[in-house]
Order: C-alpha cells, then sequence, then structure tokens
C-alpha cells in the first residue's frame, strides 16, 4: 500500500524518488494544472523538481510556489485541478513524501488513491510536440490575504512564534505580524534541517513555556514540518494537549458538528453533536465533505471549511491568537472537564501485521473498544513503524485499566 493516513510518506531512498516521477505524470494525465510545493526538507528540491518533470512530460503545466506550507498549497489548489505538496510533514529529516489535493483542499480520497495506484506502474508520457510547461506562482499572498480577512487580534498582542525550522517560516511570522502581534521567533529560520524534533508534542518543546513568561506573552504558538499542524501554549507558559484544543475552538467557533478521531476524547460530545473517523487528517477532510462545522484530531490537525478542506496551522495559530486576544486562556482551559488521556506508542517493524492479526480491517485505522466509562484504541502508525495505543477514561484508574487491556492484546498477537 503506497498512501498512509496522510498521503505518500517514506524515507528518502530510491523508490521515493520514482514514485515522484511517476505521480507527475499520472496527475498531468487527470488534471491540467497543477499546483506544486515544498517544505524545507534538504531532499524536496530533488523531489518537487522530478513531480514538475512527470507534470510537463505529459504534456501539463506546474504552477511551482517554492518553500510554503502544506496549507498553503491546498488553498491556492482552488485555482488549478490539482495540487501535490512535497513533505513528510512531522516525521523526521530522512522521510520525504507526497500529499495530493483537490481544488476543494480536501485530500485524494481513498478512492482517488486507489486509481493512483493502480496508475503509478505505466506513467504516460507525450511526445516532443506536446510537452508541458512551467510557471512560477505566488502561493503566499492569496493564503495570507484570505486568512487577515477573517481575523482580528488585539493591536500588539505579544506571542512565541515556534516553527521548528519547517515550512510554516514562510508564511506565519508575517501573518501574525501584519495581523497587529508583536512576534518573538524561534526556529523561524529555513535551513533544511530542525533544531528540534518535528513534531510538536509536549516533550520536545520544554523550552517553549519560560519563554512565555519571560516575554510577557499572551500565548506561543508551533508548527511541524509543512505547518498543517498547530499546537500552542497558553498565558501561562502551559502547553495545551489537543483533545482541550479541539474543545478550545468548538467553543469559539460556536460548532455544532463537530469531525473528530478515533482518538479524541469523550468530552467534546458534550459540546457538539460529533462524527469520528479513523486517524488521518485525510479522512477528517472525506468526512467534512459531507457533515460539519470544524474538523480536527488531536495531533495538532484543525481544519475549518470556511477556507480549505485541508489542516490549516497557520490560519489555526491567528485563529487562536484572537481567541487569545479576546479569552484569558488559561482560566477558560481550567474550566473545562477534563478526562485522563494515556498515549504511547513503540517501534515495530511488522506493526501493521500485529495489528491486523488482532482482526482490525485496515492496520491504520486500527480498533477501537470501549464501554460506558472508557475505551482503548490500537493501531499502526500510518506514517512509521510504529504500534500506537491511546486509552482515556473517566478516573486515571481505568485509563491505566484500558491501556493495560490494550497492551496484553498487543502481547498476545504478537505470541499468537
Amino acid at each position: 500500500m503506497l498512501f498512509g493516513s496522510s498521503g505518500i510518506r517514506r524515507k528518502f531512498d530510491q523508490t521515493l524518488v520514482d514514485t515522484a516521477l511517476k505521480v507527475g505524470s499520472v496527475l498531468a494525465n487527470q488534471s491540467s494544472d497543477i499546483i506544486v510545493g515544498m517544505d524545507t526538507r534538504t531532499t524536496s528540491p530533488l523531489l518537487a523538481h522530478l513531480v514538475i518533470a512527470g507534470i510537463m512530460g505529459n504534456g501539463g503545466t506546474a504552477h511551482v510556489t517554492g518553500i510554503v506550507p502544506t496549507p498553503t498549497v491546498a488553498f491556492n489548489t482552488r485555482t488549478a485541478q490539482a495540487g501535490c505538496m512535497i513533505t513528510a510533514s512531522h516525521n523526521p529529516e530522512e522521510y520525504n513524501g507526497l500529499k495530493l489535493f483537490n481544488p476543494d483542499g480536501s485530500s485524494f480520497t481513498l478512492s482517488q488513491q486507489a486509481e493512483m495506484e493502480t496508475l503509478l506502474p505505466t506513467p504516460h508520457w507525450a511526445d516532443w510536440q506536446h510537452q508541458g510547461t512551467l510557471c512560477d506562482f505566488d502561493a503566499i499572498g492569496p493564503h495570507k490575504k484570505a486568512i487577515l480577512e477573517k481575523i482580528n487580534l488585539r493591536e500588539g498582542l505579544p506571542v512565541v512564534v515556534d516553527c521548528g525550522n519547517g515550512a510554516g517560516c514562510a508564511l506565519t511570522p508575517a501573518l501574525l505580524a501584519n495581523a497587529g502581534a508583536k512576534t518573538t521567533c524561534v526556529n523561524c529560520d529555513i535551513s533544511g534541517h530542525f533544531a528540534r524534533p518535528s513534531e510538536p508534542l509536549k516533550e520536545h518543546l520544554g523550552y517553549l513555556g519560560g519563554m512565555v513568561r519571560e516575554t510577557g506573552s499572551t500565548c506561543a504558538i508551533v508548527h511541524d514540518g509543512d505547518a498543517d499542524r498547530m499546537m500552542a501554549f497558553d498565558n501561562r507558559g502551559r502547553y495545551i494537549d489537543g483533545d482541550h484544543l479541539l474543545l478550545l475552538f468548538t467553543d469559539y467557533l460556536d460548532a455544532k458538528k463537530v469531525v473528530t478521531t478515533s482518538d479524541a476524547s469523550m468530552i467534546v460530545e458534550s459540546l457538539a453533536d460529533v462524527r469520528r473517523t479513523p486517524v488521518g487528517d485525510s479522512y477528517v477532510s472525506e468526512e467534512l465533505l459531507k457533515w460539519g462545522d470544524f474538523g480536527g484530531e488531536p495531533s495538532g490537525a484543525w481544519i475549518f471549511p470556511t477556507i480549505s478542506l485541508c489542516p490549516d496551522g497557520p490560519f489555526a495559530a491567528a485563529l487562536f491568537c484572537e481567541i487569545a486576544s479576546e479569552w484569558d486562556v488559561a482560566s477558560k482551559l481550567d474550566a473545562m472537564p477534563a478526562y485522563p488521556i494515556l498515549r504511547e506508542s513503540f517501534v515495530c517493524e511488522n506493526a501493521r501485521d500485529i495489528v491486523s492479526s488482532l482482526g482490525a480491517s485496515s492496520p491504520t485505522d486500527g480498533i477501537r473498544v470501549a464501554d460506558d466509562n472508557g475505551w482503548y484504541l490500537i493501531r499502526a502508525s500510518g506514517t512509521e513503524p510504529k504500534i500506537r495505543i491511546t486509552a482515556e477514561g473517566k478516573t486515571l484508574q481505568k485509563a491505566k485499566e484500558m491501556l493495560s487491556s490494550g497492551r496484553d492484546r498487543i502481547r498476545k498477537g504478537k505470541t499468537a
């Protein structure tokens, strides 16, 4: 299976190089105008050029953006017929990949992915008289303008911005400054290497709480490698977990219908009607095509249909700053209910086989077991050789029991 839970992703190798060229050709076979962007990884220019070569070699037009966030490519795909972003998102630098988008900003659906995989072995090449064209494309300008039209910040709002040396550097610092924020930037230079692990987890960001307090900032916002994710710190310098960011956005937007994933907290049901999908922003995006006001997952992928059906980290950052302009976020979070959620993952080269052996119809969708007081989810990562376990309970003891049950089930699967 070539596609994971969010596009094509793997360690950089010959297979990925060959795939990039073929993907370009197949995209041009179905779409004449294609937006192509890339993140800051050292391998991204090569893969972008290969995708562009594939598009042109099949007679298509490649609109090339350079380094931009993934949601910027998705937003601008409305001016074309398809979009392609070269990125491995939050994965380490040795990974890279491709994300594919429709004109409404949604990721390629499962049926589109299946069709792509069928066509890749036999790419089509136009003759010398029908080669395609390449043109530069300003993607940042339209995306920034659209966000600024929807956001209203308090002038001089002090904000810490950490882009993790990823593609967010090309948009978010300037976006927030243009919106009126006073930004303190860290890891906002495009270097090709990440000064911290790209995934915006609490354990990777221990320095930010102190920076918020030292600078007197109202909040901090954090991106992953391609800025489709956004996580945040409150005005007391506390990391906000993804489940409570989901609640915060739902509350502020007064969203009545929310799409989220199988690993999100039970608490969101207290604020809105909820539909759950397997883990992966592409599933959330696909469900939002049919239903919902807002969607997201605790990993930090937030989808706002009013701007795009792609997780939009820069828009989420600006919206969070607007919330911080109006609310005492720390007090708001303290008033929210909280159930203990425990998450574990461990490296396992045959993760998919083990999860499938437990009875999962799809190893990356996994198995979710629930009762009235808690649940656990076992799934294979769609991007790394890992098994992930998530457990929640109305009490810490219940959450621990559910986590233990999940571990026991995996052990039995490994020894079966």
